[in-house]
């Protein structure tokens, strides 16, 4: 399988100073294009640890039939794998395109500072990404949710939260 992203140290522009955000932001926007080429999505994103270090990915949905791989969620697992750790407090995620929900939800997750775009949702709707029906979901009625119902289905109390209840009593996790 293909790697989820590539890693580089902090990099620096012809000038010899640390790369600036529109740099990065370009960086993105090549990774993005140079993917296209390579029979990839149209998406590439960059997450730039607080240490300096610089963490790629590409859209790979259909190179590695993942709905999930998406080139924000790409960078940020190359980044945690990368600095051992799922917590990006400090990070910054440059990215060719505004970020689907998922990959929003994604960097919030990771904790993610700072999230720098290029291309707006809807300018990837226009060339056939549209993803406003996702965007409808969290922000509508009832109606705009029969796309994917979601629904709870009544355990006894005890059994819906065992789940939990192990976790709190587990001294070893792990909190995030």
């Amino acid at each position: 399988m293909e790697s989820l992203g590539t890693t580089t140290t902090a990099g620096t522009a012809p000038d010899g100073a640390e790369p600036t955000p529109a740099q990065y932001l370009a960086r993105a926007v090549a990774l993005a294009t140079e993917n296209v080429r390579r029979s990839g999505g149209p998406f590439g994103a960059i997450v730039v640890t607080a240490d300096g270090r610089v963490f790629e990915g590409v859209n790979r949905v259909t190179a590695n039939l993942d709905p999930t791989a998406h080139a924000e969620v790409s960078a940020i697992r190359a980044a945690c794998q990368g600095i051992g750790d799922f917590d990006l407090s400090g990070a910054v995620l440059y990215t060719s395109c505004e970020p689907c929900p998922m990959c929003l939800a994604s960097s919030l997750w990771a904790r993610i500072d700072r999230v720098y775009f290029a291309a707006s949702r809807h300018d990837a709707a226009d060339a056939g990404f549209d993803d406003a029906v996702f965007y409808r979901y969290f922000e509508g009625d009832d109606s705009d949710r029969a796309v994917m119902p979601v629904a709870d289905i009544e355990l006894p109390p005890a059994e819906r939260v065992a789940p939990f209840t192990e976790w709190q009593h587990t001294a070893t996790r792990i909190e995030y």
